[in-house]
């Protein structure tokens, strides 16, 4: 513990040389074996006569005994090195992400103000600014200029579909998929925005109910720019050792979710996660008595709930819409909050295994109910019901960009 720190080099090389030769003795000239046991041999003795610079020139003899044993050796050059510190912290940083934090872009305003989604403001391109200052908006604030022409025809132009979702992880696209007809080709439209973000800018989406098929109506361009969402990180960890808690903000994927991806096409699109409220958990009985959310026939007494329910500190004023039902009447797909008095009861774990439910089932059947803070803007579990234990990810617990949004830190 106390030996000099040379000494502690020397010993650590003499281990390393030691066991060189015995990983590498088949592979090794007998002359080249011999060197470096000799090498070796000077070495030892020089640190037990704690002689400093025989220990420094007998150090010098090994390494180059043990680089030259082996054919062709070459010691790794300065590109080489760098590549593989490189490599080894790339694979560290998807391993961390894969199983410990993640990051998330949030892409609508369902969170608002809680957190920000991504925001369009309709603008003529004849008023962008300049390159050097959009380049210089788009790294401090992630703010980005979109123009397109969507539909420069005198006819309406029928979509298929519309997909949300991410693209390289952090930027979130909405693909329009119009149908082919006898003056246009079937042909898929990639706008870099989400869609609520795109409707600000310019875009229309009306539905056909005859037809049943959305569409774009003629002469519609999109023109103006978005300004960013939260960029949040996720605790992966957490929910291997807890129950999700009520009130904590969390993030889940929409696998198998069947009830977003049918009004994807038509609401809001139907991203690979969503981050939303956690409002109830398996047990629960949940109603909605404008502006309250109820569990169990009481209003909700957890923090944030009790918030936005009773429209308190920053949910106060215009930001602050409560808890409401859905009130899309003509919605002909189930909706499961529509009115008052409607219930959801979440069902338990012994409730499931009474009904003969095998434990692999029970993370597909157990279900949480996730409601957005901005319930005017969310597509949550009141129009398509619980989200399963298997779908969770995490509770999503530090804003990490943009600095200016008053949102930076750990995330309530």
């Amino acid at each position: 513990m106390l030996s000099p720190r040379w000494k502690k080099e020397a010993r650590l090389l003499s281990k390393g040389a030691r066991k060189f030769l015995n990983y590498k003795r088949d592979l090794l000239a007998a002359e080249k074996v011999s060197l470096i046991e000799e090498s070796l041999c000077d070495l030892n003795l020089a640190i037990k006569a704690r002689a400093k610079d025989r220990v420094e020139e007998a150090s010098h003899l090994v390494t180059e005994a043990c680089e030259n044993a082996l054919f062709n050796y070459r010691r790794p050059g300065i590109i080489a090195e760098n590549l593989e510190v490189l490599f080894v912290a790339v694979v560290i940083a998807l391993g961390i992400r894969g199983y410990f934090l993640q990051p998330f872009r949030i892409p609508t305003g369902s969170m608002q103000p809680t957190l920000n989604g991504i925001v369009g403001h309709e603008l003529a391109r004849d008023k962008f600014p300049s390159v050097p200052v959009r380049t210089w908006q788009a790294v401090m604030n992630g703010r980005r200029y979109i123009h397109k022409v969507v539909n420069g025809s005198s006819d309406r132009r029928y979509i298929e579909r519309i997909n949300e979702g991410q693209y390289l992880q952090f930027f979130t696209v909405t693909e329009l998929h119009f149908r082919g007809d006898s003056h246009h080709k079937p042909e898929v439209l990639r706008l870099p925005a989400p869609r609520s973000a795109l409707q600000k800018m310019g875009l229309q989406i009306n539905t056909d109910y005859e037809m049943g098929l959305s569409y774009v109506p003629p002469d519609t361009t999109v023109s103006g720019f978005s300004t960013t969402g939260d960029l949040v990180l996720v605790d992966k960890v957490s929910y291997n050792f807890r129950r999700p808690r009520r009130g904590e903000v969390f993030v889940f994927d929409t696998r198998g979710i069947a009830g977003i991806h049918q009004r994807s096409q038509r609401e809001q699109g139907a991203g690979s996660h969503y981050i939303k409220r956690l409002a109830a958990v398996p047990g629960d009985k949940v109603e909605i008595e404008e502006p309250l959310l109820i569990i169990n026939g009481e209003p909700a007494t957890e923090k944030y709930l009790r918030m936005i329910g009773n429209r308190e500190g920053i949910y106060s004023g215009p930001a602050g819409v409560g808890y409401q039902p859905t009130r899309n009447y003509r919605d002909p797909l189930p909706q499961f909050i529509r009115k008052r008095g409607d219930r959801v009861h979440l069902k338990t774990r012994d409730t499931l295994l009474a009904e003969g439910n095998t434990g692999a089932q029970l993370s597909l059947r157990r279900g949480y109910f996730a409601l957005g803070d901005n319930t005017d803007d969310s597509l949550d579990s009141r129009y398509w019901g619980p989200v399963r234990e298997y779908n969770l990810v995490g509770p999503a617990f530090l804003s990490l960009w943009p600095f200016t949004t008053g949102h930076w830190g750990l995330i309530r």
